[in-house]
């Protein structure tokens, strides 16, 4: 899988698990360049979403809960993942 198809790919997989209010998927691979995970051809992630479906669950939970979505492409496709994950009410506090 080329980066823009990977980029795609993590967005489709995380609209359709979380139906999404905000959600932002950068590839920060090129700030890695060098670095000994990206040899291998995989992607520096980071990912804002923000959901209603983490409405009471820790950040832990949360991060869990993207990295299931994202299983096969996490061994295969992507090297790090950077999560900012919140539900729409922690926004108003």
């Amino acid at each position: 899988m080329n980066p823009k198809q990977r980029k795609e790919e993590i967005t489709r997989r995380l609209k359709e698990a979380f139906d999404p209010e905000t959600l932002g998927v950068e590839d920060e691979s090129y700030l890695h360049e060098g670095h000994a995970g990206a040899k291998d051809g995989r992607g520096h992630y980071r990912v804002l979403i923000i959901s209603s479906k983490f409405e009471d669950k820790s950040m832990i939970d949360r991060h869990r809960m993207i990295y299931r979505t994202l299983d096969d492409m996490m061994a295969l496709e992507i090297h790090a993942l950077a999560i900012d994950a919140w539900s729409p009410g922690e926004l108003d506090r």
